[in-house]
């Protein structure tokens, strides 16, 4: 299997400070370009860090050649 690269970021705002949360693009050693959908999670600390946890996890599960 080839080495993997995981591209995140995270960030905290104050929710009402937000008005866009826009795709991130990515640029490749062959000159293409991908694009990276960002995703945004209300709420207090404990429900981001589960509702976190659950996306990680159905991430993964996308992918169960891995």
């Amino acid at each position: 299997m080839a080495k993997l690269a995981l591209v995140y970021g995270m960030r905290l705002f104050p929710a009402e400070e937000l008005t866009e949360v826009t795709e991130a693009t990515i640029k490749l050693k062959s000159g293409r370009t991908a694009r990276v959908t960002m995703h945004l999670i209300e709420g207090s600390k404990e429900e981001i860090e589960n509702a976190l946890q659950q996306s990680i996890s159905a991430f993964f599960e996308m992918y169960p050649e891995i």
